[in-house]
């Protein structure tokens, strides 16, 4: 069976281009309706391999049983051959013929992630998943994979080797690999999940329909870009524990493949710098997520705001420190801790206003450091007061214990300071009800704001 006989997929599902500004509100997908008394099974989970004449039979014939024996809905598996060169394409088309709910899909040249996207992108089954033809993972959390996307609850599902309740057994080289490129993807792309290129994981189709033509790469990099953007999207990557035993024959070229990755780590990283994917396409309908709603009597962003103050206040105490220690060379200590806090605290005032309280542009700049500039008086006197009373109570104190006693008074003064710019300087506003959306399209001359 060739690719020309799924176009029956994520294109023909009667959305038209009008609605693309947006993702749906996630369902949770019925047992059974029109679509499962058609045919149309609820995952389909595609097998890519290249040259895998040994392996091949044994995996979908224990795929397909396990599925038949615990999975509840209407499932499909899709063998994606990647130009193989051996008997694999005539194994292939012989499980199809054999095997209900198994079919043979060919491509001509190479990539994983080629394969993934040609299949994922023309399949009609809302849930796709994919899985490697060797098995190491346990198809026992299959299900606790796809159940939170059938639900509606998440729009990605991996599974992870490193979650800490995972059970894998593999060679300590791989092991080291795995979580260096972990731990790169987290200190350059900020990546939250635990393990990107785990062969197991799972999306919802409408959220593929919107990702897959953003992710360039179509080779084993392509997992790790598809969740970065998710991610960075602020779509639900939800993650499964799992079970595996490393494959002894694998034929994966870790220096080759670490090579692409990295330089895909680089692609990635810089256009998201720069804001070239169109990431808002993958937005949920306001009012999706529980964070959208509004609660009468709770706070909202405090916990956000601390966050912000805190680092904030960190980085702002180091500049200060600093300061005093330069200003201190030259003049005495009273003098030094005024025109160290005056620095700081103008630099403090400008750094919460944008990154703790999300206040942008202009308007109220002036009048923001105003009072900034009485939240520092406090400061200055409690500092400054806290070095009379040292020096009346030593007289000549050292310079370590200067430092220890500012930034005692420091700290004492944080909770007041908050508290000052979170109710006088920077006020909670109510934030406005959003807009409905217009019942009928937009005229063609206007601006789509969205």
């Amino acid at each position: 069976m060739t690719t020309d006989s799924l176009r029956s997929g994520p294109g023909a599902n009667g959305r038209t281009s009008g609605d693309r500004a947006r993702l749906p509100v996630r369902e949770h997908l019925p047992a059974c309706g029109p679509a499962a008394a058609s045919g149309v099974p609820v995952l389909d989970v595609v097998v890519p391999v290249y040259n895998e004449e040994k392996d091949l039979r044994p995996c979908v014939l224990r795929l397909h049983d396990h599925l038949s024996r615990t999975f509840p809905y209407a499932f499909r598996i899709t063998v994606a051959d990647n130009a193989s060169t051996d008997s694999t394409p005539a194994v292939a088309a012989a499980l199809a013929a054999e095997l209900r709910g198994v079919r043979y899909v060919r491509l001509e040249e190479k990539g994983r992630g080629r394969a993934l996207r040609t299949v994922w992108s023309e399949s009609d089954a809302p849930v796709l998943a994919y899985m490697d033809v060797d098995l190491s993972t346990d198809l026992n959390a299959l299900l606790p994979l796809v159940a939170p996307l059938i639900s509606g609850h998440s729009d990605l599902a991996i599974g992870s080797r490193l979650a800490r309740s995972a059970r894998v057994v593999r060679g300590s080289k791989r092991e080291f690999i795995s979580r260096a490129y972990n731990l790169i993807l987290r200190s350059s792309l900020a990546a939250g999940f635990s393990d990107a290129q785990c062969g197991f994981k799972a999306v919802r189709s409408e959220v593929a329909e919107r990702l897959l033509p953003m992710v360039e790469d179509s080779g084993w990099f392509f997992d790790t870009e598809l969740l970065v953007l998710a991610e960075r999207a602020g779509l639900r990557i939800h993650e499964v524990p799992v079970d595996w035993i490393d494959d002894p024959d694998s034929t994966v070229h870790i220096v080759r493949t670490a090579t692409e990755d990295l330089k895909g780590v680089w692609r990635v990283g810089r256009a998201l710098a720069v804001g070239a994917l169109p990431l808002d396409r993958l937005a949920r309908p306001f009012g999706d997520d529980p964070r959208d709603r509004a609660l009468t009597g709770v706070e909202r962003g405090l916990a956000r705001q601390l966050v912000g103050f805190c680092v904030v206040g960190v980085l702002s105490t180091l500049f200060y420190l600093a300061l005093y220690s330069l200003f201190r060379l030259g003049v005495g200590p009273q003098l030094a801790n005024g025109g160290a806090l005056l620095v700081s605290a103008v630099a403090n005032t400008a750094a919460n206003r944008r990154l703790t309280f999300g206040v942008r542009g202009r308007d109220g700049a002036v009048r923001h450091q105003a009072q900034g500039l009485v939240v520092f008086a406090i400061g200055l006197a409690l500092t400054s007061g806290s070095l009379a009373a040292l020096g009346a109570a030593t007289g000549s104190p050292s310079h370590s214990t200067e430092l220890a006693v500012l930034i005692t008074a420091n700290l004492a003064a944080t909770v007041l300071r908050f508290l000052l710019l979170r109710a006088w300087v920077f006020p909670a506003r109510a934030c406005p009800e959003p807009e409905p959306e217009p019942d009928s399209e937009p005229d063609s001359d206007s601006e789509d704001v969205r």
